[in-house]
């Protein structure tokens, strides 16, 4: 075996790593995205309004902001994993909460301290993932972990669906934290302590300091609006693609679940093979082709009309192949932004302003659709020219962020070798 060949390849150690991270994401992101398939089943069950119901969905995403900047000042005071172990046992609380809710009222603070400790646990993911990783292996890494997503898709979301009719809306809660708990007895008695961030200099003197020294500081304030771009187009089109998809393109709410569980496989199959891409060509080759791509499918989606099943799921996997190539690499990219110092900081409110960014995306597409009375959505490809706009700048923003890595590489080329950044 060469020596490069040795270099490339990940340790077991490592390779647990990876698959330990990927499965605490995707059972935050299954918390999250449990709850939109729900609203049938908790709407009448709770009476409530759907607009009760919707802020019950967004409380989640704005706790998870607000969260992320007042812990982010402590991000990088404290052992990684003792971190993730504090924030992952509140996210399972919130959870149980949640199973447990006899109320409306009940239910809304319950998904308000899962936000609160669940939005945080994203973050936490990407310090660790690139304290351990080197920024030759990142793609691959960011491959795997980003899966979580389209793996909550095909696996958690009809799963946690047939619980529900079985047992009622509760049980998909109660599955999230049966799993967690398991996965946090591999994370206090099979994980290494995540300190090397700690050696070599004091923190700053107090929490509020470091929160003020890391958004301060330009380059950090242009990898903040970013990431805060990148997730804009998903949020404005997601919330109205079911309800597109049946009214407008003409899928069966039969046929729906196979257009998901279609595009969920083939992003689980695309997702490493995108990151180990992204490794050998370079991350902003990649999210280039990935927004090109993502640009014209967003061109053709937003205005199709009545279309064959086969061509929909073509155009989705199509459409997820540039977003997921998108996300991977600039994930992959943006890591190496902060100082190993201020990762843990930089990833709390680069997740904050992600959540709320999401969350005013969705609000303004809610002003920009209108359903007609026979169901139809009307202005959708209005939001396919905002879209359009949030890939333009952000591949402009993430030009200038690829010629700064390229620099801070080129200055210390030790830095591709080892964790540190």
């Amino acid at each position: 075996m060469s020596k490069k060949q040795t270099h490339d390849q990940f340790t077991s150690y490592q390779k647990f790593i990876i698959a330990l991270m990927a499965f605490l994401q995707f059972t935050i992101i299954l918390d999250f995205m449990i709850m939109s398939p729900l609203g049938a089943l908790l709407i009448p069950s709770l009476n409530i309004t759907p607009a009760q119901f919707g802020l019950v969905v967004s409380a989640y995403a704005f706790s998870a902001g607000v969260s992320g900047f007042l812990t982010a000042g402590f991000a990088d005071r404290f052992d990684r994993k003792k971190i993730l172990i504090f924030f992952y046992i509140g996210f399972l609380a919130g959870t149980l909460f949640c199973a447990l809710a006899p109320n409306y009222y009940f239910l809304l603070g319950a998904r308000m301290i899962t936000g609160v400790f669940g939005g945080v646990i994203g973050s936490i993911v990407f310090a660790i993932t690139t304290d351990l990783f080197p920024m030759h292996q990142r793609g691959r890494v960011m491959g795997v972990v980003q899966t979580a997503l389209a793996a909550s898709q095909v696996l958690g979301i009809p799963l946690g669906l047939y619980f529900s009719n079985l047992w009622g809306w509760h049980a998909p809660f109660l599955m999230i934290v049966a799993v967690g708990i398991l996965a946090g007895f591999v994370i206090v008695f099979k994980m290494q302590p995540i300190n090397e961030h700690l050696k070599g200099g004091k923190p700053e003197k107090s929490a509020f300091r470091h929160l003020l020294h890391t958004v301060s500081k330009p380059r950090y304030l242009q990898g903040f609006a970013a990431t805060a771009l990148l997730s804009t187009g998903g949020f404005m089109i997601m919330p109205f693609s079911s309800a597109f998809s049946v009214h407008n393109v003409g899928i069966s709410m039969q046929q729906l679940p196979l257009v998901y569980m279609v595009t969920g496989i083939c992003s689980i199959i695309m997702g490493p093979m995108i990151g180990k891409l992204a490794d050998s060509v370079g991350k902003f080759p990649v999210f280039c082709v990935g927004s090109t791509l993502t640009a014209v499918m967003i061109f053709i989606y937003t205005r199709l009309g009545i279309t064959p099943l086969h061509t929909v799921i073509l155009i989705n996997v199509i459409l997820f192949a540039g977003i997921s190539s998108r996300m991977i690499s600039a994930s992959a990219l943006t890591s190496a932004i902060p100082t190993n110092k201020d990762r843990g900081a930089y990833m709390s409110v680069s997740g904050s302003l992600q959540m709320i960014s999401g969350g005013l995306a969705s609000a303004l597409a809610g002003i920009i659709v209108v359903q007609n009375p026979d169901g139809k959505l009307s202005n959708f490809h209005v939001l396919g020219y905002f879209v359009l706009g949030s890939l333009a700048a952000t591949l402009t923003m993430m030009y200038f962020i690829n010629q700064y890595v390229r620099n801070k590489h080129d200055a210390t080329p030790a830095d591709i070798m080892v964790s540190h950044d």
